[in-house]
């Protein structure tokens, strides 16, 4: 960080001790109070249960674990006026001082500071969403979603809403016009294996199927035609400008609260949709940040914004439709490209029979990392290989059904929000919503293994994946990123009884310090014998144990 962004936060920090309320840099950002250094069981207060805890753990008795911290996921911190720094992933409110270590000179701080009344105020650079508690707590049956730890609105777990907005301008229009309730059948209908476009048949039903019902989604479509010709609206500003006119022309018919799934004041998203033919220079689908937060209606500010040109067809015709939007409103859940970007020459992220993602290439059901960020897995249905135990053996059920499951082999100690690295296996099909790809994508049935690194990263502003498609920190795709996929060739790539995966096999290897796939795992996985619709593997430790 850079000495004059140095300053700028310090004196943030230092305004805000000095007002009742945390001082806002922007409409979308502001130092928010979180608590006091030493406070140790993080009820946000300072008093004898905090020394307690910290004499015990100078005596030995029971040392301090993340749980003592703070998480901040990687933002800034400021305390008490001091220069604001950016943290790692959990603030240490132990070492009050502020010397890297945590000893008897913190103990007799933390004392005065009790006895005295006078604790450290720390203070949080907040970017206008909630930082969902750690450690990543369970929803309903299902493991708790560690997306919630990055800048989105868009829920992934319960209900989600989206507002559909279908709009033509002055001088280009639809070819065919549905009918608001046509497009909310098409968008948000019931699952119909029969129909013709399964799994395609709507947005809410993919996602019931891949979630295992986690999330319901639904919405409503209303209609609006602009005063402006498609012209009027270049970029992202002209995006902006549209939807905050249809917006305000709509707001008698609308109630926005109805949008907002979650309860965080924020609508979930808001999808416009214009004429196929309108230029893709600026309505090539995308889902984006709104962020701005003067325009507010109904008391609901708007959180994501999908806009494209992937209309509706026909009443037979809207595949395009719901495989865009639902990568699309992947993003509003917090999920990053897998595709690379800029790629002249190939810009698939994953490839072969094993490669199918929506994240990827809107080719069919979201894979095991992404299910496990969005919290799409039961609690008995992550399991985690564990190295000093040696040989392990693991059942894979149908990853396009219900029972699908998968393993995490982790590289060091796993992030308790899996905000890290490691290996994820699971067992892939042709049913459910891999059963009709696109013509481009070749999905096969078996093993894949992916690998991950989903640290944080807070730019100061919003927190978002540091590895994700587009960040500046992959090397141009050539060192770590968010997923990679083990043996990623254009062929048959997917593992089946007797085969195995050693250190032999293409990017079956931790990362270097420089991002490079060299680090061997000294593991050794073997595909056992498929049955009942489910696959056995083994997972050997090659050091002998």
């Amino acid at each position: 960080m850079g000495t004059s962004q140095r300053r700028i936060l310090s004196l943030l920090c230092s305004a805000a001790l000095a007002l009742p309320a945390a001082a806002p840099l922007s409409a979308s950002a502001e130092w928010v109070h979180i608590g006091y250094m030493g406070d140790l069981n993080n009820d946000q207060e300072l008093n004898m249960a905090d020394l307690v805890i910290m004499k015990r753990h100078l005596l030995g008795i029971e040392p301090l674990t993340d749980s003592n911290s703070y998480h901040v996921q990687a933002s800034f911190i400021g305390i008490h006026g001091a220069d604001g720094f950016q943290a790692d992933e959990y603030f240490v409110t132990a070492d009050i001082n502020q010397d890297g270590a945590v000893d008897v000179f913190d103990f007799v701080e933390l004392r005065q500071a009790i006895v005295n009344n006078s604790p450290l105020w720390v203070w949080q650079w907040e970017t206008g969403y909630t930082v969902h508690e750690d450690p990543l707590e369970n929803y309903s049956e299902f493991i708790g979603a560690s997306v919630n730890d990055v800048y989105k609105f868009m829920p992934s777990q319960g209900t989600g809403r989206m507002l559909i907005i279908y709009a033509d301008f002055t001088d280009c229009k639809f070819k065919y016009l549905p009918s608001s309730k046509e497009i909310e059948k098409i968008a948000f209908g019931e699952e119909d294996t029969n129909s013709r476009l399964y799994p395609w048949e709507s947005i809410s039903a993919f996602f019931k199927r891949s979630s295992k019902g986690a999330l319901e989604l639904s919405g409503r479509a209303y209609h609006y035609s602009t005063q402006g010709s498609v012209n009027s609206y270049k970029g992202v500003p002209g995006q902006k400008a549209l939807l905050t006119e249809a917006c305000r022309a709509l707001d008698s018919e609308i109630d926005f609260r109805d949008f907002d799934g979650n309860n965080d004041s924020y609508i979930d998203t808001i999808t416009l949709i214009v004429p196929g033919q309108a230029s893709s220079d600026t309505w090539w689908p995308a889902s984006v940040q709104f962020a701005d937060n003067n325009y507010s209606y109904d008391g609901m500010k708007i959180g994501h914004m999908i806009t494209g040109n992937c209309q509706i067809n026909s009443p037979s015709d809207y595949r395009d439709f719901i495989s865009t939007l639902s990568h699309e409103t992947g993003h509003c859940m917090g999920l990053p490209d897998y595709y690379r970007y800029d790629s002249s020459e190939d810009a698939d992220g994953l490839h072969g029979t094993a490669g199918s993602e929506l994240m990827d290439d809107t080719g069919g059901d979201l894979s095991c990392v992404s299910k496990l960020h969005l919290g799409w897995y039961r609690t008995d249905q992550v399991k985690v290989y564990d190295t000093s135990a040696g040989t392990q053996s693991f059942t894979l059920h149908n990853a396009q059904s219900s029972d699908g499951n998968t393993v995490i082999i982790p590289c060091g100690k796993l992030d308790s929000r899996y905000h890290s690295e490691y290996m994820m296996i699971e067992y892939t099909t042709k049913d459910a919503n891999n059963s009709a790809p696109p013509w481009y994508v070749s999905i096969g049935e078996g093993i894949r293994i992916y690998h991950v690194e989903a640290s944080l990263y807070n730019n100061g502003w919003w927190t978002s994946f540091r590895y994700a498609s587009g960040s500046e920190f992959t090397d141009n795709y050539a060192g770590r990123r968010f997923i990679r996929l083990i043996d990623d060739e254009k062929k048959d790539n997917i593992y089946k009884t007797g085969d195995i995966i050693n250190g032999k096999i293409t990017g079956f290897h931790w990362y270097d310090s420089k991002g490079r796939q060299t680090i061997e795992t000294d593991l050794t996985i073997e595909i056992g014998e498929k049955k009942n619709n489910s696959y056995t593997i083994t997972i050997k430790n090659n050091n002998g144990n």
